[in-house]
């Protein structure tokens, strides 16, 4: 039986670091993984000196950031990169999370002959809007999208990326965040995970041209992961997204499997995630066969 490979596509503002417990429970499974930072992410992010405690929010929110001018087609093109490497060995599992969503239908509709299957957990798989436009749309209207808001710093129009400061005391931003994100953790485990994230993003979430097209993205097999107690996307747009994609190609559906896990708290807690996605793994092999 050939053994996938399971390529893990972070989230905004997460790198490859976020899939490192995870990672650890999918080996345990014999599940071969690897994550990939996309540009500006990881070891090539900036932690401006200002970021530091005792902080300098002056210096820290004007000082330059790797990732501005990154756009989607450089994620594309990474990732695709990573899916060749890959491919070399055997079939491809691309896995994406939240905003990394956006990177993975791009890709497959660049590049479907480099993907056997398409993983999305809680993530955009825009079809009928370009990914940052469902934020507007009813399903997301209970999201409290002030609590990342609150901690944003300097003006991303100068800086030309997306900053937050993950780093401050504010009780009031810290608890709308777990809030938002991982609710279902401890204290805890959620300072170790605000702590794990980057500073910066960058701003080009995809527009209409980016959006999954029938004959490419709709020719790949695809899963998707819903995430019951997701605050952040919640299970209405999940399940948008699912009907969507379903629409745009009947013949070939999504497969579904749901956690009940908050946005995050499937990675910080990851043995349940770990068994479906090695069952996702497992049919893979036997298909490739």
């Amino acid at each position: 039986m050939t053994q996938p490979t399971m390529l893990l596509v972070h989230g905004a503002f997460a790198n490859s670091f976020s899939f490192a417990p995870l990672q650890a429970e999918l080996a345990l499974h014999g599940v071969r993984s690897a994550a990939v930072d996309l540009p500006g992410h990881g070891f090539a992010a900036t932690f401006p000196a200002g970021y530091q405690a005792p902080q300098d929010l002056a210096g820290f929110t004007s000082a330059p950031g790797s990732i501005r001018g990154v756009t989607l087609a450089d994620n594309v093109a990474h990732l695709a990169e990573a899916a060749a490497r890959a491919k070399q060995h055997g079939p491809v599992i691309v896995l994406a999370h939240s905003r990394g969503g956006a990177a993975l239908t791009a890709l497959a509709n660049d590049r479907p002959d480099l993907i056997d299957h398409m993983v999305y957990v809680s993530a955009w798989a825009p079809v009928s809007l370009p990914a940052a436009d469902y934020n507007a749309e009813e399903e997301m209207a209970a999201v409290d999208s002030a609590a990342l808001a609150r901690a944003l710093a300097g003006d991303p129009g100068e800086l030309g990326l997306l900053r937050c400061n993950f780093r401050q005391a504010d009780p009031e931003v810290l608890a709308g965040l777990k809030d938002l994100f991982c609710a279902d953790v401890s204290d805890d485990e959620f300072r170790v995970v605000i702590n794990s994230l980057q500073p910066d993003e960058n701003l080009d979430a995809g527009g209409a041209d980016d959006r999954a097209q029938a004959e490419t993205w709709g020719t790949i097999p695809r899963t998707f992961v819903r995430l019951g107690e997701d605050r952040s996307i919640p299970v209405g747009m999940q399940d948008r997204l699912i009907r969507e994609g379903d629409a745009l190609t009947p013949d070939n559906p999504y497969r579904v499997r749901t956690l009940d896990s908050s946005h995050l708290g499937w990675m910080i807690r990851p043995a349940e995630a770990a068994v479906t996605l090695a069952q996702i793994v497992a049919e893979v092999a036997a298909q490739s066969d």
